[in-house]
């Protein structure tokens, strides 16, 4: 069977498309700390104390969000964002519902999973640590 090239397992694309999942994830999640640190977008929540989890949380989110987006330090970044997002889901989602389609954890479960991802797999090639860490 002839499939196209872009559905082929090797295909040419993947690296490019490996960018765009890194830097819809970064701005996706660089959002939630704007939101809680800056109540940008705003929320009903306001802003949270600094000196707080969800401070930490808040902090991690814009500068580790900003680290991703822009691929710079990546396989750093994403490892530890995979791992706040583990520890949001258990601590924040699992008491309420076993299933995450009730305790509102989806997010933080894909969020968990592709950030793991991004940690072994790096940030593909549009992005700065491509641009400064390149192999000659």
């Amino acid at each position: 069977m002839n499939l196209p090239e872009f559905l082929k397992s090797n295909s040419p694309y993947a690296p490019t498309v490996l960018s765009l999942l890194r830097f819809v994830a970064g701005i996706t999640f660089l959002e939630h700390g704007t939101q809680k640190l800056l109540n940008f977008p705003p929320s009903d929540h306001g802003t949270v104390a600094i000196l707080s989890l969800m401070g930490l949380a808040g902090l991690l989110e814009l500068v580790l969000g900003l680290a991703v987006t822009v691929g710079l330090f990546i396989r750093i970044a994403a490892f530890i964002l995979s791992g706040e997002m583990a520890f949001a889901y258990f601590m924040a989602h699992m008491p309420r519902s076993f299933f995450p389609a009730l305790n509102g954890g989806d997010a933080a479960i894909l969020f968990c999973f592709v950030f793991l991802y991004l940690a072994f797999a790096g940030g593909g090639p549009l992005g700065l640590d491509h641009a400064i860490f390149k192999k000659k």
